[in-house]
């Protein structure tokens, strides 16, 4: 550890422990309970609170202001009453208005949360970790989320089915929501105890308030929640519902004279089955066979020239679903033992075709079935596995109405297996997981490996009221395959064993394995006071592989991290809440080289008229890359400082906006970083909801990386100065008829633009001036001759190497259009439009101009679509 990081561990350990003689007492709130009781009527479902069976238990009452200012008495207050049958949970809340006519009902998709609403929150795990979460807004719109991580993560993907109204009278709005409890999870006891919280959102004056009030130092957020007793002699519930559907598709596209799979248009028809089965009532299998997601939104644009994987995000609902259980973020970033879009994949082959010949080939590897065993037990087990299968994929090949057939992906199996075990009196557990991908490996596939494991556990220990932790996490992986697998492994980027400085690992073209290990350890500070810091170790060996079922970006690395944060909880007549952050890291290889350190202050400032501010600066005073030259040696960047400044205005109107700026400068110019970002939302009505996001960057940089070659058999790696520009804009339209008939809209045209000059290449690629780390090409060594510079190095006449123009401009455009309509609870239609096209621009052109080309005076791919599912429900 060098000095300055000695410096800032000293600083961070004053401060905390100053903090520490600052905040020895912990807020402690006795836990309120609440008593159901059994009903032998039931409520009717119609927002009005006047069935005789609420009169059968007492008001939840005395709510207590959360946000913004915690602990005090609500602008109104709410009421609740709880009552339950033998298969329902039913649920009546009073949300007290002295203007009810200012009620805000603003419509929206399912999960949407706008306007006035009431929540409730479920641990009938009892773990005070996990929960479910009931809104219901005064438009009547439900939203439902499954809460793990003691409320670190709300799960919106979690769609139960159960039942709602509201109503409005002159005190101001009612709601009842009826909640089968085969959508819980519970297990068999004589009287079952749960955790509950209710809460109500006065949209007006932006306040939260709470049945049990849960104080703003408090370590998370179920762990704080009251009890509701009164629950005798209810059964477990096991669920069963299947969800046929069926899918009828029209593409058109533009026709490609002679390709006979390129006519102008496609039709297809496709069908399929979800089901849940409930094993037990805490244990739920799902099941998909032969899934179809034609009405998930499209990917945003992006582009990469570093080289490096693009992570995007999982929309697939059979995926997405119960998401966090199989989660098992090891290390920082998006690196994770289990990424779900390697199932169903691109597929990894290409045909090989002869002149005349074309080719269809899939976009996707199809699904043949996927199964899902989830849930949590009463003795405080978390379980999950998931077993996927992937067919054979072929490419249809036709030559002069001859065709063939030529596999391009395996037919593969992937598992993955996630268990956690609470103990401590749920303060502490400890997990593991397995996965295993196996191929069929039939077919020209050596480059693949035949089989990838791998294996991890965690843990996390909880102490004094919650407010400190340690946790942990150690993985290890074994992928094989034929020694051509095994050695591209060894090539790729994320390894790059080929490097020609680094002594600690070297190819072996023999190899038929690979067996690596990552894993994180950290301890800190998570509530209690105004305090917050945390610090530890990442890290993940050169040989980690992960990449056939998980993500990982780069292995080699060890990094060490700090985070310090104080937050100002209480509110005042100039602010809500606000927060500062001052974080430091660094990074170092296996080989013992110092390769990072970075330093950064942060802020976040909620005006006491909501607006908000968030800003920050960061200094890295050394930057070396092992991945930058991409097997070549150890690259130096330039020192580099950076800045960023985002404000909004209050989210709650009608109108609102967020502008923001980032700029980043490297010393001796070697690079520039400007990102602007604006963006826009409109509710012109309670209805429709309108949002424009616009992003522009701007990215020069004298040394980019464009090629390798050889000169007089040595590596030459070679750079240019490159003048990037970026544009994206991104469009959504939300337009709700009513609670159950929606019409949304998502656009986003994208373009990015690289133009290259000063060709350059390295000359030591670890000096600190960028004037002796490059050499730069003068106009007696290079030419451009029909998109193809020669290079005539030693000026002798003669071409010693030459590379591509790189110059680019890439432009996309993805659209979707999805109007969605649940006929009843569970059963859905959607009618879709999606439009699509890519194109290559030329780079001379403005960006306003390339994208003229390339989206308006082109024709683009469209496909039609709708889906029919009914839920059938036990």
């Amino acid at each position: 550890m060098n000095k300055n990081q000695l410096k800032l561990l000293f600083i961070c350990l004053f401060l905390v422990s100053k903090s520490q003689a600052q905040e020895n007492k912990t807020t402690t709130v006795p836990k309120r309970i609440y008593t159901t009781k059994l009903v032998t009527k039931a409520p009717t479902i119609d927002g009005v609170l006047n069935d005789e069976s609420w009169n059968s238990v007492e008001w939840g009452t005395d709510f207590i202001e959360n946000r913004p200012d915690e602990n005090t008495p609500p602008s109104y207050q709410t009421q609740f009453k709880i009552v339950y049958d033998a298969k329902f949970l039913y649920v009546g809340i009073r949300a007290f208005d002295g203007e009810p006519d200012k009620i805000e009902k603003r419509l929206s998709r399912r999960d949407g949360f706008a306007g006035d609403f009431v929540e409730i929150n479920i641990d009938s795990y009892n773990d005070d970790r996990t929960g479910f979460s009931f809104t219901l807004t005064a438009a009547g719109v439900k939203g439902d989320e499954f809460i793990s991580e003691n409320g670190n993560n709300w799960d919106g993907s979690w769609n139960p089915i159960w039942y709602t109204a509201t109503s409005s009278d002159e005190k101001g709005w009612t709601a009842e929501m009826k909640i089968p409890f085969s959508q819980l999870k519970f297990g068999e006891s004589k009287e079952q105890e749960w955790g509950l919280q209710v809460t109500r959102r006065f949209f007006r004056n932006e306040e939260r308030s709470t049945w049990q009030r849960i104080p703003q130092d408090a370590p998370g957020w179920v762990s704080e929640f009251g009890i509701l007793k009164g629950l005798i002699d209810i059964q477990p519930q096991k669920q069963l519902e299947i969800q046929p559907f069926i899918v009828k598709q029209y593409d058109s596209y533009q026709r490609v004279d002679g390709n006979p799979f390129r006519d102008g248009s496609d039709f297809k028809i496709n069908g399929g089955l979800d089901a849940k089965i409930g094993i037990t009532n805490d244990l739920t299998l799902d099941l998909t066979v032969n899934p179809d997601f034609g009405q998930v939104e499209a990917d945003p644009g992006a582009i990469a020239l570093d080289g490096f994987q693009i992570f995007f995000r999982e929309q697939r609902p059979f995926f997405v679903e119960n998401k966090n259980i199989f989660d098992f973020r090891f290390a920082n970033g998006q690196d994770n033992v289990f990424y779900s879009r390697r199932i169903g994949r691109s597929p990894h082959g290409s045909p090989n075709l002869a002149n005349g010949e074309f080719a269809d080939v899939p976009i996707n590897t199809t699904i043949l079935g996927a199964a899902k065993f989830s849930g949590k037990t009463k003795s405080g087990w978390s379980i999950g596995l998931l077993e996927s299968v992937t067919a054979n994929e072929y490419a249809t090949i036709d030559n002069n109405g001859t065709r063939r057939e030529e596999i391009v992906e395996p037919l593969t199996n992937y598992i993955v297996a996630r268990a956690q075990k609470d103990f401590n009196d749920r303060n502490s557990f400890i997990g593991g997981i397995f996965t295993a991908t196996n191929r069929n490996l039939a077919g020209n596939f050596n480059y693949l490996h035949k089989a990838a494991y791998t294996g991890g556990i965690d843990f996390r220990h909880n102490w004094k009221d919650r407010n400190y932790f340690v946790q942990g996490n150690v993985v290890t992986s074994h992928v094989t395959g034929s020694p051509e697998a095994i050695t591209a492994t060894q090539n790729s980027l994320t390894h790059l064993f080929q490097r020609v400085d680094a002594s600690h690992v070297e190819v072996d073209p023999t190899r038929t394995s690979l067996t690596g290990t990552g894993g994180r350890f950290e301890a800190g500070k998570s509530g209690g006071g105004n305090w917050r810091y945390n610090g530890g170790v990442i890290w993940r060996s050169p040989e980690l592989e992960l990449n056939d079922i998980g993500f990982l970006r780069q292995a080699d690395e060890i990094r060490q991290f700090v985070n310090v944060r104080y937050l100002w909880q209480k509110p005042t007549s100039f602010y809500r809440r606000a927060n500062v952050r001052v974080s430091q890291f660094s990074t170092y290889d296996f080989e013992g080289n110092y390769n990072r350190i970075q330093y950064e202050i942060n802020g976040f400032i909620n005006w006491e008229n909501n607006w908000w501010t968030e800003s920050g600066f960061g200094h890295k005073p050394r930057i070396f890359t092992n991945t930058f030259l991409r097997g070549g040696p150890r690259w130096r960047f330039s020192d580099e400082n950076f800045f960023f400044l985002f404000f909004g205005s209050d989210n709650r109107k009608r109108f609102n906006f967020t502008l923001g700026h980032v700029t980043s400068n490297a010393k001796q110019n070697n690079f520039s970083f400007r990102r602007y970002v604006v963006r826009f939302n409109y509710q012109p009505i309670n209805a429709l909801n309108l949002s424009l996001s616009t992003e522009f960057e701007k990215n020069p940089n004298k040394t980019q990386y464009v090629t390798e070659q050889s000169f007089n058999g040595t590596a030459r790696y070679i750079l240019g100065n490159i003048d990037q520009q970026t544009l994206s804009t991104t469009l959504r339209l939300n337009y709700s008829i009513n609670p159950n008939l929606s019409i949304q809209y998502y656009g986003q045209p994208f373009i990015s633009r690289g133009r290259y000059n000063d060709f350059n290449y390295v000359n030591n690629s670890i000096a600190e001036d960028l004037n002796e780390r490059v050499t730069l090409y003068n106009g007696n060594q290079i030419a451009l001759n029909n998109g193809i510079y020669d290079v005539d190095e030693n000026r002798d006449g003669t071409t010693d190497y030459r590379f591509r123009d790189p110059d680019f401009s890439f432009v996309q455009f993805r659209s979707n259009l999805v109007a969605r309509w649940e006929y009843i609870p569970g059963s859905e239609i959607f009618l879709v439009w999606s439009q699509g096209v890519t194109g290559l621009d030329d780079p001379r052109n403005s960006l306003g101009d390339a994208l003229r080309n390339q989206i308006l005076d082109r024709k683009k791919e469209n496909t039609f679509l709708i889906k029919v599912t009914y839920r059938f429900v036990k």
